[in-house]
């Protein structure tokens, strides 16, 4: 019997995770074919800088490997032979894990951490792992030890961060789903510049053991996808839960809290927000206008505390657990000048911006719990399925560029990028970026979604029904 021949490579670069699982799990194309098409993207796109470790061999065996199981008659998982792009914070064993710092560049786990044993179990396997901002510590990917990985839209410009190696592959087509984590918006950010969809889910939704920390109240794993079929896929293999169909459109009660989302964002952006929520209403979805206290003080009053004090003991921990050959005190040495500042003015015992341990327990114990009740309380009141916003209030910066933006007003590089995504990620919020369109300079412009928590599976239906409205954006 003659093999059919594999589609062109091009062709399969541009098929969604589900498309190309139920491809290959039918005999349309191998994993083989599949691999070879995803890296031959990735080289195409070499110039990003998406990937920290990608070895050609590796992902050869493996898809091998993938096609011998099938070929026994070994039922094939959810994830059948895909190539899976990993955040570099993540443990992978046998394979480098830097975390995007000098002191573990040649750094080689014994062990997956949790979230990777799950994707192989699915029948997945790591593509290799992408370059990040260092330690996870920043919103742009421009990494001082390695080098910046660049936005395949406008390579002169970030493609968010903390997780923009997975973003950027994604959007380039190098793979079709990626492994990312969200501290403070290393999934939303990236998705968001980089015209992607991207999920943060509840917090504990997905484990996070063996990912390099900030601070376990925060700190989520989570995928980067190009639609939200396949979040849901990788939300299926992961948390067990089969995807809800998408909601109609009539049934989708949608909040707009103007006061704090929308304050600042730049005219562009809002042009294309707007004419997505106009949209949204002419497809039926209700937007209620409406307002929630409580966000302008939460982020440095309360999460950044808490995760500052963590991120020392959290970050010696994990050296501890995942073997590595450094000490805590040696991988701030040797980190960059920025990210080493950051730790020793928070994260060491006698830092100037230490949080006083009953501070922190008064945070942790009465504080954070009172808000996040507040807000499912906002939920509740308002009677709507999710708040919806400008995931950031700017489109992607350039390179280097960390001074003011320009929004409707001048704004901090804080406020432009990273203000509207603390919020949820501080409250433990499932969070879903859709791109909602292009600027007038072709950048990305991106919508978030933050439901109630534990409402994930629910937050990715109304999230497919957006999609089918919205549309999505061309290759770059």
């Amino acid at each position: 019997m003659t093999a059919r021949p594999a589609p062109p490579p091009e062709s399969l670069a541009e098929l969604a995770a589900g498309e190309a699982v139920a491809a290959m799990v039918a005999g349309r194309f191998g994993a083989r074919d599949y691999a070879e098409a995803l890296l031959a993207q990735a080289e195409d796109g070499a110039g990003l800088g998406a990937f920290q470790t990608l070895d050609p061999a590796h992902v050869r065996a493996a898809a091998d490997a993938a096609d011998s199981a099938l070929a026994r008659g070994e039922p094939p998982g959810r994830l059948h032979g895909l190539p899976i792009p990993v955040k570099d914070s993540v443990a992978t064993a046998g394979i480098t894990t830097t975390a995007g710092t000098r002191a573990l560049a040649s750094f080689v786990p014994q062990a997956d951490a949790a979230i990777v044993e799950r994707l192989k179990a699915a029948g997945a396997y790591v593509m290799g792992k992408t370059a990040i901002h260092e330690l996870s510590l920043g919103w742009t990917s421009d990494n001082q030890a390695f080098g910046p990985v660049r936005n395949p839209w406008d390579p002169a410009r970030i493609p968010g961060g903390s997780t923009g190696g997975s973003a950027a592959a994604v959007a380039a087509r190098m793979a079709p789903l990626a492994l990312a984590e969200d501290t403070q918006g290393s999934i939303r950010v990236p998705a968001a510049l980089c015209g992607i969809a991207g999920f943060r889910p509840t917090t504990g939704r997905y484990p996070s053991a063996g990912t390099a920390p900030i601070s376990p109240l925060f700190d989520q794993v989570g995928p980067l996808a190009r639609c939200v079929a396949d979040l849901q896929l990788f939300d299926h293999a992961i948390a067990g839960a089969p995807p809800l169909p998408p909601l109609p459109a009539g049934e989708i009660r949608l909040g707009m809290p103007r006061g704090f989302f929308f304050d600042g964002v730049a005219d562009d952006v809002a042009a294309v927000v707007e004419a997505a929520f106009d949209r949204l209403r002419a497809a039926g979805v209700t937007l209620v206008e409406t307002e929630i206290a409580g966000f302008d003080d939460l982020f440095f009053d309360v999460a950044m505390p808490i995760q500052m004090h963590d991120l020392g003991p959290s970050l010696r921990a994990w050296l501890a657990e995942v073997g590595a050959p450094v000490t805590f005190a040696e991988l701030v040495d040797m980190a960059s000048d920025d990210i080493a500042a950051v730790i020793r003015n928070f994260a060491t015992p006698d830092a100037g911006g230490a949080v006083p341990e009953a501070r922190y327990r008064q945070l942790v114990e009465i504080e954070l719990p009172r808000r996040r009740a507040a807000v499912a309380d906002w939920f509740a009141a308002q009677g709507v399925a999710a708040m919806v916003f400008p995931t950031t209030l700017v489109t992607a910066p350039r390179i280097g560029d960390l001074g003011p933006q320009a929004g409707s007003r001048e704004l901090s590089f804080f406020t432009a990028i990273a203000r509207n995504i603390t919020p949820g990620s501080s409250l433990g919020l499932p969070g879903l970026v859709l791109p909602a369109g292009l600027s007038p300079a072709r950048l990305p412009v991106s919508l978030e979604l933050d439901g109630p928590a534990g409402s994930d599976a629910r937050l990715l239906a109304i999230g497919a029904t957006i999609e089918a409205i919205m549309g999505s954006l061309p290759r770059p």
